[in-house]
């Protein structure tokens, strides 16, 4: 089973070596991997150049924004699995994707995700993001997979859809919705830190970007059909909040 990994990348010339580096080590032996750069202007294509014979597709040129250049990657991946690995996060060991794979085949799951950690800029884990299996109502309580954990398979993106880019920073989550709550894929949660993530993130750099957000969160509910969307947007940040432990 092929497995593709996406890497969207826009001026990180601070980590992008670090993330590489996290997959290129897997010891899972069959990865195509894939970095879509926004066009990026420091040193970020010269540190990647640095890894050409681990990349298979390096795409770079301006997009509108992360989860366009996140569509652009699965439509070229060829893996029977895609997941993305943003620039600033890591793989959390060598055999991540070689439990990806197992969950995949003894599984037989369409969808497979798993805990996170949170790290500070010195690479101290800050909080720790235990998830759990996503049941029929889950996401009618506010559930939200960690979607750095996420992989799918690549055939669900066109028969369901791509990241819609009408969602801003919630893109991710509404996705989630549509494939595993709408849509009913069989999804099974890998019970294994799989992704470092560095602290951060557009939609909570400030109280007006966390509104926002919030209305973004509101618009795919509805669209997906939570039954009830307002209750769910409550409960959300809670169940957030209590999955950082």
């Amino acid at each position: 089973m092929k497995i593709s990994i996406v890497t969207v990348v826009y001026n990180a010339q601070d980590t992008i070596a670090q993330c590489i580096n996290s997959v290129i080590s897997q010891k899972y032996p069959d990865i195509e991997y894939i970095i879509v750069d926004g066009g990026s202007t420091d040193n970020t294509l010269q540190i990647i150049d640095q890894y050409a014979s681990f990349i298979n597709v390096l795409v770079s040129e301006p997009d509108q924004g992360i989860y366009d250049a996140m569509n652009k990657g699965i439509k070229i991946a060829t893996g029977q699995v895609v997941g993305t690995l943003n620039a600033d996060d890591q793989l959390a060991g060598d055999m991540v994707l070689s439990a990806v794979a197992e969950a995949f085949i003894n599984q037989g799951a369409d969808a497979v995700y798993g805990n996170l950690h949170i790290v500070n800029q010195a690479g101290k884990i800050i909080r720790k993001w235990h998830s759990k299996q996503c049941g029929k109502n889950s996401f009618n309580r506010g559930f939200m997979p960690p979607h750095p954990t996420f992989y799918c398979k690549r055939e669900l993106f066109s028969k369901l859809g791509f990241y819609s880019l009408a969602y801003g920073s919630a893109a991710d989550y509404e996705l989630m919705v549509r494939f595993m709550y709408l849509h009913h894929i069989k999804n099974f949660y890998l019970n294994v830190v799989m992704v470092t993530m560095r602290h951060g993130g557009v939609s909570n750099s400030s109280f007006k970007n966390r509104i926002r957000a919030w209305g973004f969160d509101l618009k795919a509910m509805r669209k997906n059909n939570i039954k009830f969307p307002l209750l769910a947007l409550f409960l959300k940040p809670l169940r957030k909040a209590y999955q950082y432990i």
